[in-house]
């Protein structure tokens, strides 16, 4: 998804990964309106704030949100 894209839909799992080895990786799945799942890398504050089953909100040119 880029960063012109906007987007809305529900967490439907969180979590984290040492993908290099040195760096720790936030992630979300998200069940987006139309049904397709897409996995997005996200900053620590925003993937504190959320749990599964809540909205998430990427309007274009923004970063996503609690929603």
């Amino acid at each position: 998804m880029a960063n012109e894209d906007s987007w809305s839909g529900v967490v439907v799992k969180k979590s984290r990964a040492l993908y290099d080895g040195s760096n720790l990786y936030r992630k979300l799945e998200v069940q987006l309106d139309g049904g397709e799942v897409q996995d997005l890398k996200v900053p620590r504050d925003l993937w504190k704030q959320l749990e599964v089953g809540d909205r998430v909100v990427k309007e274009a040119g923004a970063d996503p949100r609690r929603g």
